[in-house]
Parts: C-alpha cells; sequence; structure tokens
C-alpha cells in the first residue's frame, strides 16, 4: 500500500502522503466535512473519518479497512482523489 501512496505523490508533488500531518486537511479541502462556519469533527478525529466515509458513500462498507489503520488513509486518498475529478 505503501507504493500506491508513494506513487500518488510523484504524480501530485503538492499532495501530501496518506496519514502524514498534512495529509488531513488536504483530505478535508476535497471532502469538506464542515459547514463553512467553522462547525464540523476536528480533522482527523474518528468522528471526522466517520463524516469523510459518509461523504465518499463508504460509512459501512466491508471494504473499508479499519480507521486506525495505514491501509484506510490510502483507501480514502485514492477515493478522494477518483471523486475530485
Amino acid at each position: 500500500m505503501f507504493v500506491a501512496g508513494f506513487q500518488s505523490s510523484i504524480a501530485d508533488p503538492n499532495r501530501p502522503p496518506p496519514c502524514s500531518d498534512p495529509w488531513y486537511p488536504y483530505i478535508d479541502a476535497i471532502v469538506v466535512t464542515g459547514d463553512g462556519a467553522g462547525h464540523g469533527p476536528d480533522v482527523g478525529s474518528d468522528e471526522w473519518q466517520s463524516v469523510v466515509e459518509f461523504k465518499l458513500g463508504v460509512r459501512g462498507d466491508s471494504n473499508v479497512p479499519a480507521r486506525s489503520s495505514a491501509a484506510w488513509c490510502e483507501f480514502i486518498d485514492e477515493l478522494a482523489m477518483k471523486n475530485d475529478k
């Protein structure tokens, strides 16, 4: 899975590696979890991860890796990039 994240970073050098500190706000800018007035879950929290899954249409899907894993970040990263195009 590291290879997929590494390859995606090469394709877009401004794209932070999944699960890195800058990655969470990067994903939040694509999959907006707040209401625009500063209300929403803390970026990176379990609640935020749940909202990201909901917004991407995969919450409750058995194919989604555990939120505490690097695999979750890779999965969300790929899905967010597909939805951003």
